[in-house]
């Protein structure tokens, strides 16, 4: 009877535990992202035509479909997005997340943060993206304190530096910054290339004609697997269904996939994003 009591008060602690808001992940990354934003410079002005003349030519018709001239420059932009279909591969094994996913992008020294926050199987998981001072890191914690993984390296560092390459047309101040330079291809496509603490990364920027940034097309990103299991793969960001918010064209659907040799892998599935920019 006693043993019974107390694995009746351990799966009551247990549950409680799971339902309160506390969280160690969370609390590390907001406190970070308030250090990170009470850090910021200030940033004067708005962006110009001076400003992007250097740019392809698919590009400024780009910033000007969206309506970024103008707009007061930014420092950093965080990006919110809710109840995402998200998918893991772990022992060739695939799994499927319905995720929120709250992600900041600081521009004037590249750095990117997100947090994943879900449950598998009832059980709360939370996922911890880094990239800050050239180093890259992705960390997933079950149940508030069971690391499942956290994957490092200079393959994670040139990860993280070209996805934020990836998102820099989504923070136009980004795609400023001397950090990256920008080659035309053609009418619909660029090339851009990021360099950051000794590490380069780059893509190609596809446009259609109307001005819309249709998608970004890197092999400089290494598919890692919640095991550690890494191989070489062309990866992709997809952006579609332009919306004008606060007058703005921004992407509502945003999804990032794995081109691997037996197929296409879309992993990330979002819509409804929100994305606020924010001046100091």
């Amino acid at each position: 009877m006693y043993v019974i009591t107390i694995a009746v008060l351990l799966i009551v602690f247990i549950v409680i535990f799971f339902q309160i808001p506390y969280s160690k992940t969370k609390s590390v990354f907001h406190r970070l992202m308030k250090t990170k934003i009470s850090e910021i410079t200030s940033e004067h002005g708005s962006i110009t035509e001076e400003d992007m003349k250097h740019l392809p030519a698919p590009v400024q018709r780009y910033f000007r479909y969206c309506g970024y001239i103008g707009l007061p420059k930014m420092t950093y932009m965080k990006a919110t997005f809710k109840n995402v279909d998200f998918y893991m591969i772990k022992g060739g094994k695939k799994s499927k997340l319905k995720i929120d996913y709250t992600q900041y992008n600081f521009i004037k020294k590249p750095e990117r943060f997100a947090l994943i926050d879900s449950s598998m199987y009832g059980i709360p998981f939370e996922g911890f993206d880094s990239y800050q001072k050239g180093i890259g890191s992705m960390k997933g914690v079950l149940a508030k304190l069971i690391t499942l993984f956290d994957q490092r390296g200079e393959a994670m560092d040139k990860a993280c530096l070209v996805t934020f390459l990836s998102e820099c047309l989504i923070v136009p101040s980004a795609a400023l910054q001397d950090y990256i330079t920008w080659e035309e291809i053609d009418d619909t496509h660029a090339k851009a290339v990021i360099t950051c603490y000794g590490l380069s990364a780059e893509g190609i920027f596809t446009f259609n004609e109307k001005g819309e940034m249709l998608s970004f097309r890197t092999k400089d990103r290494t598919s890692t697997d919640m095991d550690g299991t890494q191989r070489e793969a062309e990866w992709s960001a997809i952006l579609s269904d332009y919306r004008l918010v606060n007058g703005l064209r921004c992407p509502n659907v945003l999804q990032a996939v794995w081109h691997y040799p037996e197929g296409d892998f879309l992993y990330f599935d979002g819509n409804n994003v929100k994305i606020e920019y924010n001046r100091k």
